[in-house]
């Protein structure tokens, strides 16, 4: 499964995409199992105000299902100025 990272979230990872070993990825079934794993992982991430995810281009809620071959990006808070 990979994971498209913006803002904030790709400083943090340190890339501008992650890739989530299909061992890993066969058990995340929903939005909020991916958003806790890699709040697990990469711990900053859980720092943040707000953590959106993009499922296949649409914004998904925590109970969405997703897929290894879904693309999936995380949305950072974004602040205007």
């Amino acid at each position: 499964m990979t994971v498209l990272l913006f803002g904030v979230t790709r400083d943090i990872v340190g890339n501008g995409s992650l890739s989530i070993p299909f061992s890993k990825a066969g058990n995340l079934d929903t939005v909020g199992e991916l958003k806790a794993y890699l709040k697990q992982v990469y711990p900053p991430l859980g720092e943040l105000s707000s953590l959106a995810v993009a499922v296949n281009k649409t914004y998904a809620r925590d109970t969405d299902p997703i897929d290894r071959m879904d693309e999936i990006a995380l949305i950072p808070p974004v602040s205007g100025g």
